[in-house]
């Protein structure tokens, strides 16, 4: 099985649970034993990919800014980019960029994607039992890009994933594992760093760092 072969799915799902006008998104990155996999909540109407006119990647975080403070922030980005999304605003994306911005990633060993891939209008919380239909599809994109680390952002996606009520500020720094079809990983649950958790940004860059250290990444 390919990433290609789960985007079908994603389109069924956003079909059911998005926004009628918007596109799923989809992930990006490293897909071949990235250092870290990285696991949002769900994508929004201000990632342009979403728009019904945009023909390249469908990656998350695509024409945001913050986001990629944390990235920076964590030694995996490069400057330059970094500096040109600060630079511009998200409507100047364009699908060359996208592409340059998600190469970088790529070269710096990591995988972003999240857990529910269809796109709101705004950022709306979802419901667990809309995330949940998305966590056989998760584990197989687990399956088949096979991270060293995931990363597990805020208490609602940890504990949909992990299978266990989750409080990151409880169990920060903290391994968890889980077997996907037989297969052992290693998770981390972290503060989610945008939105209304950007007051957390300095916490979730301190325990990714952390765990970039302790895991030798």
């Amino acid at each position: 099985m390919h990433l290609e072969d789960l985007k079908k799915e994603y389109d069924n799902l956003q079909s059911k649970y998005g926004a009628k006008e918007l596109h799923a998104i989809y992930s990006g990155g490293c897909t071949k034993n990235p250092d870290i996999c990285f696991v949002f909540m769900n994508p929004t109407g201000k990632n342009n990919a979403a728009k019904m006119e945009w023909n390249g990647l469908r990656a998350p975080w695509i024409s945001t800014k913050n986001i990629w403070d944390l990235f920076y922030q964590t030694d995996l980005l490069n400057f330059s980019i970094y500096s040109h999304i600060k630079a511009i605003k998200g409507k100047d994306w364009t699908e060359t960029f996208a592409k340059e911005v998600y190469e970088d990633v790529e070269k710096h060993k990591y995988f972003i994607t999240n857990l529910g891939k269809c796109t709101q209008i705004d950022a709306r919380a979802l419901k667990d039992c809309v995330l949940e239909k998305y966590l056989n599809l998760l584990e197989k994109e687990i399956e088949i890009v096979q991270p060293k680390v995931i990363i597990l952002f805020g208490n609602q996606v940890s504990s949909i994933v992990l299978k266990e009520k989750i409080s990151v500020s409880k169990c920060r720094k903290k391994k968890f594992e889980k077997k996907i079809n037989g297969q052992k990983y290693s998770f981390y649950a972290v503060f989610y760093p945008v939105g209304n958790g950007r007051y957390n940004l300095d916490k979730a860059i301190e325990d990714i760092k952390y765990i970039k250290k302790i895991e030798g990444l």
